[in-house]
């Protein structure tokens, strides 16, 4: 267990960091009054969940690596933090839901079926904390995998140490 204390934390830490982006994007009125900005502000996400890698990477080099790491080792730790990630993301996406922002789902199936996107029925079959949690457990592990590819490439050691 040991071994993995430094990605537990950053996990929790990411899991934390995108809860108080919902809240942020709630009170921003992303999720009310704004909603038509939503699918585009929501992605700037993109830019703490990065920083939470580099950020998890750097300490396990420097850390659990005495500062030598390479880039399999930083594959490897970002991976499990995403699988943390990601088997955190139901927990996240409820809490998200039900007691950040309950008013999300109404809001933006009303957007959807407003702008002519989707039907009612096909806005409701999407926009649902359901299909919310399965779109998670699909997309962190993938978003994660994608972040950890790159940000293990920066943060590697240039001399590489024995494995």
């Amino acid at each position: 267990m040991k071994l993995i204390l430094t990605e537990i934390k950053w996990a929790i830490a990411f899991a934390i960091m995108g809860l108080i982006w919902m809240l942020m994007e709630k009170l921003g009125g992303f999720h009310s009054d704004r909603i038509d900005y939503h699918s585009i502000v929501t992605n700037f996400i993109a830019i703490p969940a990065i920083l939470v890698y580099v950020l998890a990477l750097q300490e396990k080099k420097r850390k659990d690596y005495a500062g030598t790491m390479s880039y399999k080792q930083g594959f490897i730790s970002g991976l499990i933090i995403t699988a943390i990630v990601t088997a955190l993301s139901p927990l996240t996406q409820y809490i998200t839901s039900v007691y950040i922002t309950p008013e999300f789902f109404p809001n933006v199936i009303a957007l959807a079926v407003k702008e002519g996107k989707m039907t009612l029925q096909e806005a409701n079959d999407y926009f649902n904390l359901k299909s919310y949690i399965i779109q998670g457990l699909i997309g962190a592990p993938i978003m994660g995998t994608i972040t950890t590819l790159i940000v293990a490439f920066f943060v590697k050691s240039k001399q590489q140490p024995v494995e």
